[in-house]
């Protein structure tokens, strides 16, 4: 197979679901429901994060920044979906590619650090109560999240630099969006050099926070079990319980498609995986993380509240 010159200026063929005609139109309506939620319920935290003073804590401020990520990363793929199903048009360019590769990768590995600053926000809610107030101070609370959003573009940057300097052999990537691994599966020379330094930036994108969220939740859910009210400690585990659920399905589904080896990744199943960190945990995360929140439905009994009177 010959190498597939990019520079000619070559669309890319999206292949999406088009190998299963029959589940198309369940899919469109399935994805379409599912991301106007997630920009409705992603916006309201942002809106009343902003607007109700008893939400501005270090809590709402870094569940803010996950939303807007939620937000940027979902739109950067799936209107491209949503006209990939109808059957419109399922080409991208070259450029178009490498830009919803570029913002993608950025997005999401910025989600997974700030997954784990939260994780540890929460460790010094429930175990430092009270000295919580001076470990996660305004400074830094903006300092963590600028972090995480630097950390996310520079991992993005240096693997999409590397990834599409390599030839590729084909120009149809058989997946809804411009996706790491499917360019390596296309590349027409040896990549276990580009994988290797992939691997390390991977590893320190997801296997770190993870393991910080794990280590936090371990602390937390001993400090649970010393609480006397057996409601109260029903409660907090439950809410951890929920917590745990949506981070679980984002890293394992991440960890899947970016940690193992490029010969044993499967393009079809990847797709399907690839729904669960695209299109279910952007809507997951407001309904766990806040809108289950007496404070966060009392912020928007108020804001409901005030339109009504002004209206």
């Amino acid at each position: 197979m010959g190498t597939f010159n990019a520079s000619l200026g070559r669309d890319f063929i999206l292949v999406g679901f088009s190998d299963f005609p029959q589940l198309e139109v369940f899919l469109f309506v399935f994805i379409l429901v599912f991301y106007l939620l997630t920009l409705l319920g992603n916006t309201t935290i942002i809106v009343l994060s902003r607007l109700d003073l008893r939400l501005h804590t270090p809590m709402y401020f870094f569940l803010s920044h996950l939303s807007f990520l939620d937000l940027c990363y979902t739109t950067s793929t799936v209107p491209q979906l949503l006209i990939n199903l109808c059957g419109f048009d399922r080409t991208i360019s070259y450029r178009g590619c490498v830009a919803q590769l570029l913002v993608f990768l950025a997005l999401v590995s910025a989600e997974c650090l700030l997954l784990g600053v939260m994780a540890f926000d929460r460790y010094a809610a429930v175990c430092r109560p009270l000295h919580y107030t001076t470990i996660m101070h305004p400074q830094l609370c903006q300092a963590l999240a600028i972090l995480s959003w630097v950390s996310g573009l520079v991992n993005s940057v240096i693997q999409t630099g590397l990834v599409m300097a390599m030839p590729l052999c084909s120009h149809r990537l058989n997946h809804f969006f411009c996706e790491m691994p499917i360019f390596l599966k296309l590349t027409c020379k040896d990549t276990n050099g580009t994988e290797a330094k992939m691997f390390v930036a991977r590893t320190i994108i997801l296997i770190f926070p993870a393991a910080l969220i794990l280590g936090s939740y371990g602390h937390i859910s001993r400090a649970i079990l010393r609480i006397k009210s057996i409601a109260g400690r029903r409660k907090a585990f439950g809410t951890c319980g929920s917590h745990l659920i949506v981070v679980s399905l984002f890293y394992g589904s991440g960890i899947y498609t970016y940690l193992q080896p490029i010969h044993r990744y499967s393009e079809t199943e990847g797709k399907f995986v690839a729904v669960f960190y695209t299109i279910l945990t952007p809507i997951l995360n407001p309904l766990i993380y806040t809108l289950r929140n007496k404070d966060v439905k009392g912020a928007l009994w108020k804001v409901l509240g005030k339109s009504t009177d002004l209206a």
